[in-house]
């Protein structure tokens, strides 16, 4: 008998994916939203014979506007009702602000902020009435820092940290968990679509890439565990740490570093 129902955003691959199998296992219902429907197709068919649970898809794009509401009123439709949402969708650039198309920035805003609170502030009074469950929204390391050459994303980062904090406050108390999954380098779909396979942060000599299932399962853990933050890997938590007492100047060059290319 299914346990409920999580709600998953970029389920297709990565982070998204292995969350996806550990709701299974648990015995969750799963929605899985994603942009490609095809692979989404496939996961579906995987999830439901191995697990005897129900998958259920939607194919949107997060980074257009309007999205979010487009999921709500689907989720309704079908009559289902959601337990967690995990907010995994997003995406990064590498380039200078001033060379790379607006158009980037305002799909990359869109999809890691503006449709990730949109989406929290819809789904988020029905899991309130149940008193349980809880909502899971992928930051990043890069959350913690200013990010030269990702300027953008690493400020997306941020806000994504700085609202998942601040709701997990105000829900304290009520049986709803807030986590924020911060993993650092992570060997997924994202530095080929960020075109950063070639940067130090993938490649240097300290370079901690860690795989996506496991990245995923330290996060489930914590958002069952009920707390409210986690950072992926010793070096990872170093590194967090070690920020609180660093020169601004100093972080962003170090930052700096990381991004450039070989």
């Amino acid at each position: 008998m299914s346990k409920g129902t999580a709600l998953i955003t970029g389920a297709s691959a990565g982070i998204g994916l292995e969350l996806s199998k550990l709701f299974a296992a648990d015995r969750y219902d799963l929605i899985l939203l994603a942009r490609r429907e095809d692979k989404l197709l496939h996961i579906k068919k995987e999830l439901e014979q191995r697990f005897s649970i129900q998958v259920h898809l939607i194919i949107k794009d997060l980074s257009l506007p309007q999205s979010a509401n487009e999921v709500f009123t689907a989720v309704q439709e079908q009559g289902l009702h959601v337990d967690y949402l995990v907010n995994n969708a997003g995406f990064g650039h590498l380039g200078k602000f001033t060379e790379t198309d607006l158009d980037v920035f305002q799909r990359m805003m869109q999809l890691n902020m503006v449709s990730l609170t949109e989406l929290t502030h819809l789904f988020l009074p029905e899991i309130q009435e149940r008193k349980r469950g809880g909502i899971m929204n992928v930051a990043s390391t890069a959350g913690f820092m200013p990010g030269p050459l990702m300027a953008v994303y690493y400020a997306s980062k941020a806000y994504v940290l700085s609202f998942s904090q601040a709701l997990s406050n105000e829900l304290k108390g009520t049986g709803i968990t807030v986590n924020s999954l911060c993993p650092g380098a992570t060997d997924t779909e994202f530095a080929e679509t960020a075109e950063m396979d070639n940067s130090y942060i993938f490649n240097n000599p300290f370079a901690t890439v860690m795989d996506a299932a496991t990245v995923a399962r330290l996060g489930y853990e914590d958002l069952m565990k009920g707390k409210s933050l986690t950072v992926t890997g010793g070096m990872n938590k170093l590194m967090v740490q070690s920020l609180r007492v660093s020169p601004r100047n100093t972080v962003m060059k170090l930052a700096r570093w990381l991004m450039d290319k070989r």
